[in-house]
């Protein structure tokens, strides 16, 4: 693992581990969950999502004529999910004392497409910068993704602050069934962030939250290319998944034609598409 520092931040990234993030504290307060000793990116504070976020319906999508099938890659879920990177060391390609970058190369198996990757963190007294790309290598047109699936710590007093027009509704599956107004216990705005039993995606985010603990502390996550939102905050409590998005859950199984309105991006060869995410603590 290697670790930045800024002001009173530092950032603990684990490259090997799906090149992940694995803490980020301020003054020795956790922002992120963190892990001293991951094993895995779901052991992490935060881990990329690329070349898709979230779920791909019973694993098989088609595109241009080509039928594209991916096997399962977490126990207990028949569609994968996440992508390629989490799962993939990365390479430390620069490291200074307040920024580091990471890269990934992905050669066609499962997912047909060449694609690099690049995962960029800054740090400085205002806190995280970090910047997640892809650049399409092959020779042909590829569909694009791109997210990041950061851990709140949170507990029974901590609020969310967010604005969200829409949230998919899920089976048992959590595979989407349809669109409703995130009212009732799908609103998020000045509500619970912890114990809620979500496990959702949301439309129309207006690409900050706020978490607001009990002590008054306010942790603030920004980013101006996700216009979806994925939330996971399971029933048990304890933490959050705020996860910056650049399409809806399962929207490679649209059809094309919907994909612009889904947020899900088509590559030419060469073309390179990029996510941002800021995090700061606000004492």
């Amino acid at each position: 693992m290697i670790s930045i520092t800024a002001g009173w931040y530092e950032l603990v990234l684990a490259p090997e581990v799906g090149g992940s993030i694995a803490s980020l504290t301020h003054r020795g307060r956790p922002i992120l969950r963190g892990s001293n000793a991951p094993e895995s990116p779901l052991d992490c504070g935060c881990f990329p999502l690329v070349p898709y976020c979230n779920r791909i319906r019973g694993g098989a999508f088609d595109f241009r004529g080509r039928r594209v099938e991916i096997a399962p890659n977490m126990a207990g879920d028949a569609s994968p999910l996440h992508g390629d990177g989490w799962l993939t060391p990365w390479t430390v390609a620069s490291q200074t004392q307040s920024s580091a970058s990471l890269i990934f190369a992905h050669q066609p198996g499962e997912w047909p497409w060449t694609y690099e990757s690049r995962q960029v963190f800054h740090l400085s007294d205002a806190g995280l910068e970090a910047e997640i790309d892809c650049r399409n290598l092959a020779q042909e047109p590829m569909p694009c993704g791109l997210g990041f699936h950061p851990y709140f710590p949170c507990d029974e007093s901590t609020r969310i602050e967010t604005s969200v027009e829409c949230v998919w509704e899920v089976d048992d599956k959590i595979l989407p069934t349809g669109v409703a107004p995130a009212l009732g216990r799908y609103a998020l705005d000045g509500r619970p962030a912890c114990g809620r039993g979500l496990d959702n995606g949301y439309g129309g985010w207006g690409g900050e939250m706020r978490l607001v603990g009990g002590d008054g502390a306010v942790t603030v996550m920004t980013s101006p290319d996700a216009g979806f939102f994925q939330i996971y905050s399971p029933p048990s409590g304890g933490l959050l998944a705020a996860e910056p998005v650049s399409h809806a859950n399962a929207a490679l199984n649209e059809p094309e034609e919907k994909w612009p309105e889904l947020g899900l991006r088509v590559l030419a060869p060469g073309e390179r598409m990029r996510l941002r995410m800021r995090l700061r603590l606000e004492p």
